[in-house]
């Protein structure tokens, strides 16, 4: 009992301490010289479905990385064999390199089962301090317009490889601070004055977990009265699970903020509902780095079977219309959507369907 309370007061400390660290200048791409763009395959799936996403990226961008005002910098390591043999969830090595990028594409990444090791993502995002994950969905013909922001610092997962296991008992922490909640908040609500969203619904499951998710909701509201031409609302998770699949009322949602846990979970639902979560980008957003992905994983399964060739790269290059918007290449960006939008090559993960290869080769004759 005596080690369990001082791991727990160290936890606190470390916590605290990352909290005196959070307040970093905003990085204003809009005037910045020279951009450069880190690009990490992963594992799995993520080296075919990379493969073709800078096949894109430089087509995109062709003239500014020929001028240099554009870097596209490949970063090599990050792959489970290499953080398992050398015992990091980010090697050293790796992290400098990614460190020396202005923004990041990066490939799905294996997470192993068992053991200490966190996700490569929890590092990165604890490291970049990528507080921000921001995913979007949309259904147009549904009259569904949906963006999600889900902190990406915090809750669950912040700890999530630091808990305490004693004989016949586990425990896990949860964290959620004013600042990490207040920044979170803000940067919703910002999202939805600057994009003429008149709504921001709160998710969360405050009625049980009173401490935290009570937090999260109050400061939410806090955060709100600044914003007074939006309604703030806020929900339960099991119910606002529920109300995404009920066509009579989904489309009146507009912008989400939700605590880390619940935001991982149903931003998967709402790929889900828009067609699959090989269809929707995510972008992980701090003040001075930022890192775009797509949401699903490094899908063994389909490398085991044969079907590699066939992963979908079109959440990858969603993820990619994030980037490009976030470094001020607008155009580019619509130039990307609207190809994707006109493309008729189906790829569906199966061998039925159309490869990876075949589907960039159509869209690069799009762009």
């Amino acid at each position: 009992m005596e080690l369990a309370c001082q791991k727990f007061s160290q936890l606190l400390q470390e916590q605290m301490e990352r909290i005196s660290h959070m307040n970093q200048e905003k990085t204003d791409f809009s005037t910045k010289p020279v951009v450069t763009i880190g690009l990490i395959d992963g594992d799995g799936i993520g080296p075919i479905i990379m493969e073709q996403a800078t096949q894109v990226l430089h087509k995109l961008l062709e003239k500014e990385i020929a001028q240099g005002s554009v870097v596209c910098k490949k970063i090599e390591g990050l792959t489970i064999e290499n953080r398992l043999a050398l015992g990091e969830s980010v090697p050293r090595r790796v992290l400098e390199e990614i460190k020396s990028c202005d923004v990041l594409l990066k490939g799905p990444t294996t997470t192993p089962m068992g053991g200490t090791m966190e996700s490569a993502n929890v590092t990165l995002r604890r490291e970049l301090d990528l507080y921000a994950n921001v995913r979007p969905v949309s259904i147009p013909e549904e009259g569904i317009d949906w963006i999600f922001y889900r902190e990406n610092t915090e809750g669950e997962y912040v700890l999530g490889s630091r808990g305490v296991e004693l004989p016949g008992l586990a425990m896990d922490f949860k964290v959620t601070t004013d600042a990490g909640t207040r920044r979170i908040a803000r940067a919703a609500f910002e999202y939805a004055k600057n994009n003429g969203k008149n709504r921001v619904s709160i998710v969360t499951k405050a009625n049980i977990m009173k401490k935290t998710d009570g937090k999260f909701t109050a400061i939410c509201h806090e955060v709100a009265r600044d914003y007074p031409e939006i309604q703030a609302d806020d929900w339960y998770i099991d119910i606002m699970t529920a109300n995404l699949v009920n066509p009579a009322i989904r489309n009146q949602f507009q912008v989400f903020v939700l605590p880390n846990l619940y935001g991982d979970i149903i931003t998967d639902e709402a790929a889900q509902i828009q067609g699959g979560v090989g269809t929707a980008g995510s972008a992980n957003m701090g003040d001075r780095y930022a890192m775009f992905e797509a949401i699903h994983g490094s899908a063994p399964r389909m490398i085991a079977e044969g079907l590699g060739d066939y992963a979908n790269p079109e959440s990858i290059l969603k993820a990619l219309c994030l980037l490009l918007r976030h470094i001020c290449r607008g155009e580019a960006a619509a130039r990307l959507e609207k190809a994707m939008d006109a493309c008729p090559v189906k790829v569906t993960g199966e061998k039925s369907g159309a490869t990876a290869r075949a589907y960039t080769e159509k869209l690069l004759t799009l762009l």
